[in-house]
């Protein structure tokens, strides 16, 4: 059964763009055909349609010299295109919104290779912050990886020395556009990471077409970069499209003067900053100072400090009163032993069986044995009588029972 759907015209617009925006096919694509009804307005902006012999399309290029589109573009020019679907919600209009246009010829074909390379590269993680190196807080040496007769080098220096004079330059001249410059860059970049002293590197030039600008596209110089062990910026002199090397090097610069100025601290003002600190932090230490000192004078005037002789005089005192006491209760303790000790050396005295020999007693024993009973002893044994001034040995001949 048919299901009726109405839908406001703003609720359709919006679903529509929705759809654009959200489907993969209609971003960052190639597009071929033949311009007509080119329009550069004053604005900044570049308006045409692009053909071919069946349909045509229209097409903006929003602040066209930014993005180093050609000024010279006409109708009946054959033209390659890279950009994306944009829905105009208000009009129900949709366009191509342009990002780079050429005349049809090698440099289309570069530019989707490039693309390709760059999905393979953030596949791989080659753009992720987590590979990204912090640049130094005060770095003291710099290399710099330029064209050596530029105006870049000029402009680097320049302003280096402007923002601190201490700060020493090691400058590896390296070709940086047309043939072979990829390959001076990379040299560059690592010869300059075999100095030990040096702090971080930037890599870069001026401005130029995006022809010029090509070897910051080149795979070795982007891992070059990936692969540096000092912090690297990348610093060529373009505002809007990011090139390869902007993305997987540590910092990127839309200038080599902008390089410059995020990564060395204005030496006077680093002075200043520091010596507000040193400021704040002496009235810090006054202020604390201060207040200890109100703090002692408080306690110079409570009364534990103020009667701290007598207190010292009266703890004395309490001492001596417990060390009396305590030595009568030794004193009271060792007598009581005494007494206890003597009685026990006088039991012993009156139990020694030597005492009761000196009073006319005698000891009998049987080899080693004492003679308690009669039937201890039999007619004929030997025996031993101890009285107190020797011992009698006898032989028993005849027993007396009580």
């Amino acid at each position: 059964m048919f299901e009726e759907r109405t839908y406001t015209v703003s609720d359709f617009n919006r679903m529509i763009k929705g759809y654009i925006e959200e489907n993969p096919n209609l971003r960052e694509f190639f597009l071929e055909g033949e311009l007509s009804g080119v329009t550069y307005y004053k604005s900044g902006h570049l308006y045409f349609n692009l053909k071919d012999e069946e349909a045509q399309i229209k097409c903006v290029a929003f602040k066209y010299k930014f993005k180093r589109i050609a000024e010279d573009l006409k109708d009946g020019d054959s033209v390659k295109l890279f950009g994306d679907v944009g829905f105009y919600e208000n009009k129900g209009d949709f366009q191509v919104l342009v990002r780079h246009i050429e005349k049809k010829n090698k440099l289309g074909d570069m530019f989707a290779k490039l693309e390709e390379l760059k999905k393979m590269m953030e596949k791989r993680g080659y753009f992720s912050s987590l590979y990204k190196k912090e640049l130094p807080r005060y770095p003291r040496n710099i290399g710099v990886v330029t064209a050596i007769t530029g105006a870049a080098v000029q402009d680097i220096i320049k302003t280096i020395k402007k923002r601190d004079n201490t700060i020493n330059i090691y400058v590896y001249p390296a070709k940086v556009q047309g043939s072979g410059a990829s390959d001076e860059i990379v040299r560059g970049i690592e010869k300059l990471n075999e100095i030990p002293e040096i702090d971080l590197i930037i890599a870069g030039r001026g401005g130029g077409s995006i022809e010029d600008l090509w070897a910051f596209n080149e795979e070795k110089t982007a891992m070059a970069f990936f692969n540096s062990k000092k912090p690297i910026i990348s610093a060529v002199g373009h505002e809007i499209d990011n090139l390869l090397t902007d993305l997987v090097a540590d910092v990127r610069a839309a200038t080599p003067t902008q390089a410059v100025e995020i990564s060395v601290p204005e030496r006077k003002k680093t002075l200043e900053s520091l010596e507000d600190r040193e400021r704040y932090i002496v009235a810090l230490m006054k202020n604390i100072l201060s207040n200890k000192k109100k703090e002692l004078e408080v306690r110079k005037e409570s009364y534990y400090l103020k009667n701290f002789s007598k207190l010292i005089e009266e703890k004395n005192r309490l001492l001596m009163e417990r060390e009396s006491r305590l030595l009568r209760a030794i004193d009271y303790y060792l007598n009581i032993k005494k007494n206890q000790l003597e009685n026990k050396i006088q039991r012993l005295i009156t139990l020694n069986p030597l005492k009761i020999l000196e009073r006319g007693y005698s000891v009998v024993t049987k080899e080693g044995m004492g003679v308690k009973t009669i039937s201890d002893i039999n007619i004929g044994d030997e025996i031993e009588v101890r009285i107190n001034d020797g011992k009698i040995i006898s032989k028993v001949e005849k027993i007396v029972k009580n």
